[in-house]
């Protein structure tokens, strides 16, 4: 029978809730010394009829059993189990609950639902005694609004992070929420949501469903979700109604191929607890299911073997779930802690409610609760316990909620159930239990599963895709009135074509799957429309798409979502050029003035410098003065062309030469360069020459109408709006800019660079000026996270590797009556100021040659001279002369004459000595 929790009921009870909230105590109680009592009484509340409540009692009762039984944990004091059933019902379980706190309990294990535990949660903050819920998930029940509730399973918020972690693994980005619309649903299901989020999913739809629904109603919900383009669904209910639902799921054919369901944790306590009916299974086959995951320890294996035997005796007609091992390690918890509780000095004791008292003087019933007045130590104790249970480690955080929490996926098939991956907060998605995990691995291992085991629904192997289109693409289409090639409307009819329309039409082929689609022009034809309404339109979900020439940008990002770009673009600058006259004299242009004087110069230094360090060693620099000087001149013009016929033999001399081929080379690769340029380009008729001098002046500035262009040069570089004028078509760029600034025209156009490169094809006589800026690209745009964005992705990065884009691309732009060679920028005449450097360079090489050079010839000359002292001034001043003399002779003979110049200089010596 499934559980009934009315939330409505809950108003029966809060009197009772605010009653207890702030107690005033009795100054006489009845206290049992502060020796160990034999006995403490223990709580529990749970629903004995539902699935998790069978197994929770006879594991509580096991429990119990096996504490008393321990000497040592109590030394001697007894448990005393009081159990109570709530029926499945809040009103029902409220009543029971406070009959159960009357008999002075001093904590209480449960409740079992979410729904009754924040009732319940309400009034153990009146009476001071500890709460531990085995079963209640709801992330809603914290320590910040309930103090003394224990949660000794895991939150809802970890189960939610798995199922996360499981649907982004597939790349799924939206699923819709099916749930049980009371507190534990609708709490559960946000924390999915909060999950999905943070790995950029969604919910796309809830789907609340009614306790008690009926086929019909279930039916007419399912129906309505079967409408919807997502199939991948997650259901958050209890185990009756979710079983109630599976079968309408598989009436309405919605457990066939394509669909995805993931149950949370209610369907595996169900498979485990051996409860589900024969043909159940069928309409269960393909689902995935989250299992809490307990390390398998000696301890738990002994509890389920003893589990068992018991099943074997017919003593229990379930078998052993995580739930169970949870209430067992619930009453240990409650053990150890009342152990550490009388090791420091604890006792039992209560105090009445004299604020229940009834006006008369008498005693209302419910001033039989009192309130445990060791209750805060123990609860402050409980936060401080940890021990290991059967279920695995047990610490709880200081908000009362059990530290460690694991879950496992397992997968429906057929007649059975099996794991196919393992979940924690450290370790994430993992093929592995995360006990035998020792290091977190990279991000992408945990997100990666070995699937191919996995039966979906459908009894397929295929991932299921998670998404379907089931209705028409309405997708809009800009109708532009310039610039049609992109995109335009057939004339007499809504039919569209143009290079965006083939390239969005050659990509929905590549789909995996079926798209129907219909295009809806967009604009009254008089002008462009606004792009950034278009996009708009699609945000606000009035179309499904918008395709055309689409600019991807920041803000359009936020609300749309784009496709992989299918064209490059960047912003231009287009300005009026006119041809270059050619004359006699055109060669001389590549150089400035000064550049050819400079280059002149430095032929004649080079050749000199040249011929000081070659000519004694060489003979090819030797001869008359004639003939030396031809010859240097011809040496110092002929390395223009490397045909100087000279070898130069010093190590100086061929240095300085290597030096000055290289910066000859430059300077011919400069000139063949910019001559070239010359005689084939085209010349500005403006002084605008890029984007930085078309801001920095105040000329009237071109743009297309409806494109993000004003928007950009406005805020971008704080473009005044007088000057921004736009046009709608190629023809009326070209007549602005032939007008001109001062004739009504435009200094220049700025535009994306395929609309320019059309331009260019079909309008002569204007160029590109500067680099290209704002680089971005054109791109298909969805509504926000719509699978088929990722999906016309990789359709578009088909096209790109199967050529067939640019085979598009060709028949619809490929059409140049320009010659587009002579489009980009203006040809310009090199200056000094271009080549100082290298001047700069050679200039200190030769300094640096004659320098050696010299220094080289005075060190000779000295030693081969000889020093002699003299001893007259007359004498000195006459030897002074016939020294500088014979330096100048020395500098001019070969090497090969030094013998004869230094004995014919001793001779000189000696006749002066003498």
């Amino acid at each position: 029978m499934w559980c009934l929790l009315h939330s409505q009921d809950y108003l029966i009870v809060l009197v009772v809730a605010i009653s207890v909230s702030i107690p005033s105590y009795c100054t006489n109680v009845s206290i049992i010394g502060n020796t160990r009592p034999p006995v403490v009484n223990v709580g529990a509340i749970f629903a004995s009829n539902s699935t998790i409540g069978r197994v929770a009692k006879t594991a509580i009762e096991l429990a119990v059993e096996d504490v008393n039984n321990n000497q040592a944990l109590l030394n001697g004091t007894k448990l005393v189990l009081t159990r109570v059933d709530s029926q499945c019902n809040v009103f029902v379980g409220t009543g029971e609950a406070l009959e159960l706190m009357k008999k002075d309990v001093v904590a209480i294990i449960g409740p079992q639902y979410s729904d009754l535990a924040h009732v319940v949660s309400h009034i153990a903050n009146g009476l001071q005694i500890p709460l531990l819920s085995f079963a209640a998930t709801d992330p809603t029940l914290t320590s910040y609004e309930y103090p003394y509730f224990n949660r000794m399973t895991y939150s809802d918020v970890s189960q939610m992070e798995a199922i996360a972690d499981f649907v982004d693994s597939f790349g799924w980005k939206e699923v819709v929420a099916v749930y049980i619309d009371d507190d534990h649903g609708r709490n559960g299901i946000s924390a999915l949501g909060d999950a999905l989020a943070n790995v950029g999913a969604k919910i796309s739809n809830k789907a609340a469903m009614i306790p008690g629904a009926g086929p019909s109603q279930i039916g007419n919900v399912l129906t309505n979700l079967a409408s919807m383009d997502t199939r991948v669904f997650v259901v958050h209910m209890y185990s009756d109604a979710g079983l109630n639902l599976f079968s309408e799921v598989k009436d309405i054919g919605m457990l066939s191929t394509g669909y995805v369901w993931i149950a949370t944790d209610w369907l595996s306590s169900i498979l485990d607890s051996g409860l589900l009916e024969e043909g159940s299974m069928n309409s269960l086959q393909g689902l995935i299911s989250l299992r809490p995951h307990t390390p398998n320890s000696r301890q738990q294996r002994v509890f389920a073997q003893r589990w068992k035997n018991l099943q074997t005796d017919n003593m229990v007609n379930a078998s052993l779930n995580a739930f169970g091992l949870y209430a067992y390690d619930s009453i240990l918890m409650i053990a150890h802690s009342l152990n550490s509780y009388f090791n420091q000095g604890g006792n039992i004791s209560f105090a009445e409610l004299s604020s229940l008292s009834s006006g008369s003087g008498g005693k209302s019933e419910l001033a039989e609760l009192k309130v445990f007045e060791g209750g805060a130590q123990l609860q402050k104790i409980i936060l401080q316990t940890n021990f290991n249970g059967i279920a695995g480690p047990v610490l709880l955080d200081k908000n009362g909620n059990l530290m460690s929490s694991a879950f496992e996926f397992i997968n429906i098939a057929r007649k059975d159930f099996r794991s196919i991956s393992f979940w924690s907060k450290r370790t994430g998605l993992s093929v592995t239990p995360p006990e035998n995990t020792t290091a977190i691995s990279n991000i992408e291992s945990h997100r990666t599963l070995t699937v191919s085991d996995i039966i979906w629904p459908g009894q397929r192997k295929t991932v299921p895709r998670g998404w379907v289109r089931g209705s028409q693409l309405v997708i809009v289409v800009p109708r532009k009135t310039g610039f049609k090639e992109f995109v335009t409307t057939v004339k007499g009819s809504n039919a569209v074509k143009g290079y965006c329309i083939d390239v969005f039409v050659a990509a929905v082929k590549f789909l995996p799957y079926t798209v129907r689609y219909t295009f809806r022009p967009y604009g009254t034809g008089i002008s462009t429309p606004n792009y950034n309404d278009l996009v708009e339109q699609v945000a606000l979900q009035k179309y499904d798409a918008v395709v055309g020439d689409v600019l991807i940008v920041k803000n359009r990002s936020k609300i749309v979502e784009f496709t992989q770009p299918y064209i490059e673009t960047g912003l231009v600058v287009v300005v009026r050029a006119k041809e270059i006259e050619s004359n006699a004299w055109a060669f001389l242009r590549p150089f400035s003035a000064g550049m050819w004087c400079t280059t002149g110069v430095f032929f004649l230094i080079m050749g000199a410098v040249v011929w000081i360090v070659e000519h004694r060693i060489n003979p090819e620099f030797r001869g008359p003065p004639q003939r030396q000087v031809s010859n240097v001149l011809w040496f110092s013009f002929s390395t223009m062309f490397f045909a100087h016929k000279q070898n130069t033999k010093s190590t100086l001399g061929r240095a300085m030469l290597l030096i000055w081929l290289f910066v000859i080379l430059i300077i011919t690769q400069s000139y063949t360069a910019s001559l070239t340029s010359i005689l084939t380009a085209q010349r500005l008729s403006t002084t605008i020459t890029g984007i930085d001098s078309l801001v920095s002046s105040n000329l009237p500035i071109g743009y297309q109408t409806g494109s993000y262009v004003q928007k950009y040069l406005s805020e971008t570089f704080n473009i005044a709006q007088y000057r921004l004028v736009p046009f709608d078509s190629p023809e009326r760029y070209a007549r602005a800019l032939s007008l001109g600034p001062n004739a009504g025209g435009v200094a220049a156009v700025v535009d994306e660079l395929p609309y320019i490169q059309l331009f260019l094809s079909k309008q002569c006589g204007f160029i590109i000026v500067g680099e290209e800026f704002s680089k971005s690209g054109w791109g298909f745009a969805f509504q926000k996270d719509s699978p088929l964005a990722t999906d016309m992705s990789t359709a578009i990065l088909t096209l790109t590797e199967n050529g067939e884009l640019q085979r598009i691309h060709d028949k619809w732009l490929k059409n140049n009556t320009c010659d587009t060679n002579s489009s980009q920028g203006n040809s310009s005449t090199f200056g000094l100021n271009s080549f100082w450097g290298l001047f700069l360079v050679i200039g200190i090489v030769c300094c640096i040659a004659l320098l050696i050079y010299f220094c080289r010839i005075l060190l000779v000359s000295w030693i081969y001279m000889g020093d002699s002292n003299l001893s007259s001034a007359r004498s000195l001043i006459s030897r002074s002369g016939r020294m500088l003399k014979s330096f100048a002779s020395f500098i001019r003979e070969r090497k090969d004459g030094e013998r004869e110049y230094r004995e014919t200089t001793r001779e000189e010596n000696g006749h002066v000595s003498t």
